[in-house]
């Protein structure tokens, strides 16, 4: 039977299709502790080599391309981390566990959370609800068996819901997810109409440097945008949060986040630049005690948010921390 045009749909139908997951009640805390400006969640997809294997793949070279995300990608985030003191999620394919069990056993050795995310970076939005559920499920298995801890996040290989994904997620008792778009902060997601208690960390695609350098010569995909204008663009999404007094969740494969480029190390000028983006932040945090005649010395230390739905940290200064220079733009100039 021909179906009809979307035009035609009833309002039950498109209403319907709206209902099944929307955004429900914000949860977004009146403060944040210790009186910090905002919050920052950073997360990590350790897709590795499950991108072209999805795919049926065999191209030697891009599961080459994976293989640097365990080799150089995932140690260097590692150390850029534990030289700040920041934790961070990463969102791990029972695959890439598989294949790299040492990796997360030393993500998790060094304080950092596993999430779920798929099992072989399927397209889970449009699997049947029994295999989406059982690969779900064996997912979650797979990296408890692993890390000696059961995940209680998922981040969806394709950010994205099937009609059965929240069904599937609020049985296994996971008390959030990082898929969805609705909003800026964290909300509490609603099936039907009807709250579930699972709590949303929303994501932007704009704040995923994949979009910016991912490569696919037989699809004419090529990176556009220089690493200077990222830093600038994530700049900019986090000065605008923390004036905002909100939280923003960056995200990042971790076989691109470790990427060398050129003559001169890629990856150093990105760690610089994330240097920078700490630095920047505390010269405005700084700035801003100042004028309102608190001192340097009042700024509290912070962190990056946890994805288990309580923020845990902000990001700020010691009070042994020398006051850095504004580097916001100018007006005017």
């Amino acid at each position: 039977m021909k179906q009809p045009k979307p035009w035609k749909w009833p309002e039950k139908r498109w209403r319907g299709i709206v209902e099944r997951v929307r955004a429900g009640r914000t949860l977004r805390p009146r403060r944040w502790p210790g009186g910090a400006r905002c919050a920052i969640a950073l997360s990590f997809d350790s897709d590795h080599e499950t991108n072209e294997l999805r795919e049926a793949g065999e191209s030697i070279g891009r599961l080459s391309q994976g293989q640097y995300g365990n080799r150089q990608g995932v140690p260097r985030i590692l150390a850029l981390l534990q030289r700040h003191g920041v934790k961070a999620t990463f969102f791990v394919p029972a695959v890439t566990a598989l294949l790299y069990p040492e990796e997360q056993k030393r993500v998790v050795a060094e304080g950092h959370e596993i999430g779920i995310h798929g099992w072989i970076h399927e397209r889970n939005s449009v699997l049947p609800k029994k295999a989406e559920r059982d690969l779900q499920m064996r997912s979650a298995d797979v990296l408890e068996k692993i890390t000696g801890v059961r995940p209680v996040g998922v981040r969806t290989p394709s950010w994205d819901f099937s009609p059965n994904t929240l069904a599937i997620t609020k049985e296994m008792g996971l008390a959030y997810d990082s898929s969805l778009m609705a909003d800026v902060d964290c909300y509490e997601l609603l099936m039907n109409g009807k709250p579930t208690g699972v709590v949303e960390l929303p994501v932007e695609w704009i704040r995923d440097d994949a979009v910016y350098f991912n490569m696919n010569r037989f699809a004419a995909l090529r990176p556009y945008t220089p690493p200077e204008g990222v830093f600038d663009i994530f700049r900019r999404e986090e000065t605008g949060r923390s004036d905002a007094r909100r939280r923003s969740c960056l995200g990042a494969p971790a076989r691109v986040r470790g990427r060398r480029g050129g003559p001169r190390s890629r990856w150093r000028r990105r760690r610089r630049r994330g240097r920078d983006l700490v630095r920047d932040r505390r010269g405005r945090a700084l700035d801003e005690r100042a004028r309102r005649g608190r001192g340097d010395g009042a700024v509290a230390r912070g962190g990056a948010e946890s994805l288990r739905g309580r923020l845990r940290h902000a990001l700020a200064a010691s009070p042994r921390s020398r006051r850095l220079p504004d580097r916001r733009p100018r007006q005017g100039h």
